[in-house]
């Protein structure tokens, strides 16, 4: 493929709702490319600045059929999908969806695959996790099509996986026990980085049928990772190294202490012991323009975006939690279904009510005994759920998708209506919706609706032995959201009136 028939073909981006995908469709964009994304559930990327500028297809590479519509007429395939933290057989689940899309990418006359898998030397033994990178890229060139395989370490960017991991670590923990193959060599590599060869690609014929490894300026430890981020954070911090911490213990202990659960930290950790360091120049000699980073700048820029509220994308994104990965439910009234809705009459115009709603969770918290919300996420986190500590992605702004402590965001209608849906550990599904309606005469009514879908009798018990609490938390909520709404009513008359 030349560079002109790369300009101006169709590109089709899988993974688009994931942390490298959802970075990766407005570089393309900005590059001039005609992008079409392939999504499960096109809901999930409302929100987002460049929706109306992309083609999108509903389809998934777990279904053979739903495919052959999201090929058509495109020159190149971005394969940005994979199951991490998905159960046990997610190498197979991994592969099975590779060939899926390297045989409808075939079909389809696709000429190019590019595909961004991990670091790690074939002849080595690696980890479960690294070594499934390796298979899913031998799985997209079993159809013919060539594949461009960049082959990256840790990812160093605000919202990515090793990123959060090591700030709440080293943020948290002023002395951290490790055990000794966090000292084993590593080269990480900043997110813009990966996007500048990932979309350079494009224009680089020679890079068709390769595995590339691409890395940043630096080769450190992963223990050198933290205490580079503490130098950023002018934090000091102490390392002690122990023999007894298995990978298991190890997944246990940042499951307690960071918003990343034991069942995705463990395949990560174990990664841990494979040295990950660019072995083959080659990525450097095809993309000679391409100015690689050092670690601290790259620390240093992440810490930057979190602070001007610029994160884009977070890998909170995946639909990935402690109940498994599923689509979105519809919510209807029927048999089984518990639903307890509140209403108020608020003073105030639905807009303000949508924002006393839309800015709940994170730092500000949850408005009425928000110790209580917090005691609910320690005890979801000992039981081995997502707790608290993801926090919100931006304390503003709400989109399909998003984490919201240990919510989910189901549906947003600006101006209008939230949906959360529960991902701590419940016996059954739950669902918390908040809605504003405009009425005549400038005010509003504010709707607050739990759903609750028990799970056999357990939960029954669960719903009703928990009810008396719920009911004092609800009541209070929707009573300091309809004040916030006043309260922001009236700042605003007053600064117009100053």
């Amino acid at each position: 493929m030349d560079s002109s028939t790369a300009a101006s073909g169709r590109i089709l981006v899988t993974g688009a709702t994931g942390y490298v995908g959802g970075r990766l469709v407005p570089r393309l964009l900005a590059a001039g490319h005609q992008v079409r994304c392939l999504v499960r559930d096109p809901d999930r990327l409302q929100g987002r600045a460049w929706l109306d500028r992309v083609q999108l297809v509903r389809g998934d590479v777990l279904e053979p059929a739903s495919l052959a519509d999201a090929m058509e007429g495109v020159n190149a395939v971005y394969y940005l999908v994979h199951s991490l933290g998905g159960g046990s057989d997610f190498s197979e689940r991994d592969r099975t969806a590779a060939r899926n899309c390297a045989l409808a990418a075939k079909r389809a006359g696709v000429e190019r695959i590019i595909y961004l898998g991990g670091l790690g030397d074939s002849r080595a033994d690696l980890s479960a996790h690294l070594r499934s990178r390796h298979e899913t890229g031998d799985a997209l060139r079993e159809a013919g099509v060539p594949v461009t395989e960049f082959r990256a370490a840790v990812i160093v960017g605000s919202g990515s996986l090793s990123f959060e991991m090591i700030r709440y670590l080293t943020e948290r923990l002023p002395v951290m026990i490790c055990p000794r193959w966090v000292f084993t060599r590593i080269q990480p590599i900043a997110i813009r980085n990966v996007l500048d060869y990932l979309v350079a690609a494009l224009d680089q014929p020679a890079s068709a049928g390769r595995i590339l490894e691409i890395g940043g300026r630096d080769v450190l430890t992963y223990a050198g990772m933290m205490t580079g981020y503490a130098a950023a954070r002018g934090l000091k911090r102490r390392l002690l190294a122990v023999p007894v911490l298995t990978p298991r213990l190890s997944s246990y202990w940042v499951h307690l202490v960071t918003p990343i659960p034991a069942n995705i930290a463990q395949p990560l950790i174990k990664g841990l012991g494979n040295e990950v360091i660019v072995r083959d120049p080659e990525a450097r000699r095809l993309f000679p323009d391409i100015e690689l980073l050092d670690y601290g700048t790259a620390v240093r820029l992440a810490l930057q975006k979190v602070e001007m509220r610029g994160v884009e994308t977070s890998w909170t994104d995946a639909l990935t939690s402690s109940q498994g990965v599923r689509t979105p439910v519809a919510l209807i009234n029927r048999e089984g279904m518990i639903i307890e809705r509140r209403q108020l009459h608020v003073e105030a115009a639905a807009g303000e009510v949508y924002r006393s709603f839309a800015r709940l969770g994170g730092r500000r918290g949850w408005l009425y005994l928000d110790w209580a919300w917090k005691l609910r996420g320690m005890i979801d986190r000992l039981f081995g759920g997502v707790g608290m500590r993801r926090g919100r992605r931006d304390p503003e702004d709400l989109r399909v998708g998003d984490s919201l402590d240990f919510w989910r965001v189901e549906a947003v209608k600006p101006g209008r209506l939230i949906r959360l849906r529960a991902e701590m550990k419940v016996p059954g599904r739950a669902w918390l919706e908040f809605e504003a309606r405009q009425l005549d005469g400038g005010d509003s009514e504010l709707l607050q609706t739990a759903f609750f879908e028990p799970k056999g009798l357990t939960g029954l018990l669960y719903w009703y032995f928990l009810y008396p609490v719920h009911s004092l938390i609800f009541s209070g909520l929707i009573r300091r959201l309809a004040g916030g709404a006043v309260s922001g009513r009236n700042e605003a008359a007053s600064l117009a009136a100053g």
